[in-house]
């Protein structure tokens, strides 16, 4: 689900710190990973709008496989049909793996958790931005706190990880 925000101040804000915390998510992700015996792969899903029925993802993926090999009239009506059907967006697993344990990791959801405060993926409503991630004038990301708390989900995380044969 993705987060809904409240107003273009939220949204402007939102803008400034996601590239950045799914940078730092990734970097604090790798140094972790160099430190376990857990094996990590990133895997890119589809992401549907809440209540997609899975005949409507199917037809979806059916017309876009279509369009790559279409000549561009039938390209055109394909696009034409597509615009009235749910689009997925793009979205990132990691896969940690030790054994026979399996864990996976929606990195979009880390990235909300960093963005937003007491942020919950099945929460109702607005989400809030963490300001306090922002410099004084909103206009550029505080780097320090950015890693500060980035660093600690992410550590939080993998001691939080299963242990295999305890």
């Amino acid at each position: 689900m993705k987060p809904k925000l409240a107003d273009l101040t939220a949204w402007h804000q939102a803008e400034i710190l996601m590239q950045p915390a799914f940078i730092r998510i990734i970097d604090n992700l790798r140094k972790q990973l160099d430190e376990t015996d857990w094996r990590g792969t990133y895997e890119e899903v589809l992401l549907w709008p809440d209540g997609t029925p899975e005949e409507l993802r199917d037809r979806v993926l059916q017309l876009r496989a279509e369009r790559e090999s279409a000549d561009p009239e039938t390209a055109a009506t394909l696009d034409e049909q597509l615009a009235g059907l749910p689009a997925p967006f793009p979205g990132h697993i990691l896969r940690l793996q030790k054994g026979d344990r399996e864990v996976r990791i929606d990195l979009w959801d880390l990235c909300y958790q960093v963005c937003f405060v007491n942020y919950a993926a099945d929460a109702a409503g607005a989400v809030t931005i963490d300001t306090q991630l922002l410099e004084e004038d909103s206009s550029d990301v505080d780097w320090n706190r950015l890693e500060e708390k980035t660093r600690g989900l992410i550590e939080g995380i993998f001691a939080g990880l299963p242990e295999i044969g305890a």
